[in-house]
């Protein structure tokens, strides 16, 4: 019996089975396609966007080399400003606008900013380390049954059965594991139908670069010729069984543009909506959720992928430390209570989109004020704070505490990236006043570099800070911090 299975091979359940593995607990994933490779995943249709946040996750592993390969990407030099922001419902940001003195918490470092990646490059570089921890890869396995026999869950397919002490379902947006276990999925229907297409464009210049609001809904052309992307707001009427014809493609992006463009060969082809949904939990019994299989949402925004590997991040140390028995009593607790809170931000943050793109008079009107506003420093901060991770706060009076670590440099160069490689948590000590506490705590103990007023900070496995004191540390509040999340 294994100690996890995962079921579903993306970059969620792969990162998942890192984490895991990284733990040293027995993992197997078992992924549906047969073959790891497709079209939909490769560039340009498996084109993504990672966050900081998520490039930051991957620094911290010591798998951002590799993904920076993977992905055509040269090294990352260090900055203490973003070069790129992204876009607003097609409305491009400055990066220059971005007010670093509102980012009180960051410091220079190779991940500050997001990269385009694609799924094949993320998934390739993530299955290559799950090999080499340990985690066993199962492809061609659909599973058909999900039940909890005392203490283990066993999964089934076919005659087929998979056992395990507990099991996670990072399936998709399509989720088999949120249905067989019996998960309420709640949120909004859609307003809108999205095509995603790869065609050949017999007169490409009639068509605006990059992204199109129209008063009939939105375009975007891409990186390569061909590659397009189209919202109609049918009130997510089209049939979504069978993938769109050429004639029907040619009508929407005919109707929706306003133009007259021909489409020749559409080589690839797929639909799909702005329904926005969330579980209401991420945990039923020994069955917990990650990624789309616990959310759903429009691909505006490019949040999608980034909340998921959130998702795993949290909850890969949680769910090792409870299989080890050394978690602390409602750890596992806690992943929904921190991410399910992250998610549904998530969820408004695309159905914000959604809205101000509508192609009506009310939402025109919306829309050219969200443009004005997103044209200040202000706006431009704030969406740089939502979509980058910076924002992001789990827990904890105003502070440190509950936020992303900075990426800390000690006097010796060692960042705190490079500390939290092993996936445990890292006390670092710039005072040299606290005491070493057990041996799933990196304790480093030394001045930083700049260490932001802090004397020490105690940073969990996932790289958020449990703990954080002033220049002179209080002893009993760091061991308090210690227990609450480490047992000891």
């Amino acid at each position: 019996m294994h100690d996890v299975v995962i079921v579903g091979a993306g970059p969620v359940g792969l990162f998942l089975a890192c984490e895991l593995g990284l733990a040293g607990r027995s993992v197997l994933v078992l992924e549906r396609e047969a073959e790891p490779h497709s079209s939909w995943r490769s560039f340009p249709l498996g084109l993504r966007g990672l966050s900081g946040g998520s490039v930051e996750a991957f620094h911290r592993r010591g798998m951002l080399p590799a993904l920076l390969a993977a992905s055509g990407v040269d090294e990352r030099p260090e900055a203490a400003a973003p070069r790129s922001v992204g876009h607003f419902a097609g409305t491009p940001l400055d990066p220059a606008a971005v007010d670093l003195a509102r980012l009180p918490y960051r410091l220079a470092g190779p991940a500050l900013d997001g990269i385009m990646t694609s799924l094949e490059a993320v998934e390739t570089v993530l299955a290559e380390r799950a090999g080499k921890l340990g985690v066993e890869i199962r492809r061609g396995v659909s599973v058909t049954a999900v039940a909890e026999e005392g203490a283990a869950v066993v999964a089934r397919s076919g005659a087929e059965e998979y056992r395990a002490r507990w099991l996670v379902g990072c399936d998709g947006g399509r989720s088999t594991v949120r249905r067989l276990a019996g998960f309420d999925f709640v949120g909004t229907e859609p307003q809108l139908t999205g095509y995603l297409a790869l065609a050949t464009l017999t007169d490409p210049g009639v068509l605006r670069r990059g992204f199109a609001v129209t008063p009939q809904g939105m375009y975007v052309t891409m990186s390569e010729p061909g590659h397009l992307g189209v919202l109609d707001f049918d009130g997510g009427a089209y049939d979504r069984s069978q993938p769109p014809t050429r004639e029907h493609l040619q009508s929407v992006l005919r109707r929706v543009s306003g133009t007259d463009v021909t489409l020749g060969e559409v080589h690839l082809a797929s639909s799909f909506t702005d329904r926005a949904k969330q579980t209401t939990t991420y945990r039923r019994g020994r069955v917990l959720l990650a990624g789309d299989a616990a959310h759903i949402h429009s691909p505006l925004g490019g949040q999608g992928l980034n909340l998921g590997i959130g998702d795993a991040l949290n909850l890969g140390w949680k769910l090792a430390a409870t299989v080890a028995g050394r978690a602390p009593a409602g750890l596992l607790d806690t992943y929904t209570a921190e991410r399910h809170p992250v998610g549904a931000r998530v969820l408004d943050w695309s159905r914000a989109q959604v809205a101000v793109t509508r192609p009506d008079p009310h939402s025109r009107a919306i829309r050219s004020v969200v443009r004005d506003l997103l044209s200040t420093r202000d706006g431009t901060t704030y969406v740089f704070e939502r979509t980058s991770g910076t924002s992001l706060r789990y827990f904890g009076e105003p502070g440190l505490a509950g936020h992303n670590a900075p990426d800390f440099v000690l006097a010796d160069g060692t960042r705190l990236s490079d500390l939290l490689q092993d996936g445990r948590g890292v006390a670092l000590d710039f005072s040299g006043r606290l005491p070493a506490v057990g041996d799933r705590i990196r304790h480093v103990a030394g001045p930083a570099r700049d260490d932001l007023g802090f004397g020490a900070v105690l940073v969990r496995p996932d790289g958020i800070v449990a703990w954080a004191g002033d220049r002179v540390p209080d002893r009993g509040s760091f061991e308090e911090a210690v227990r609450r999340w480490f047992q000891f």
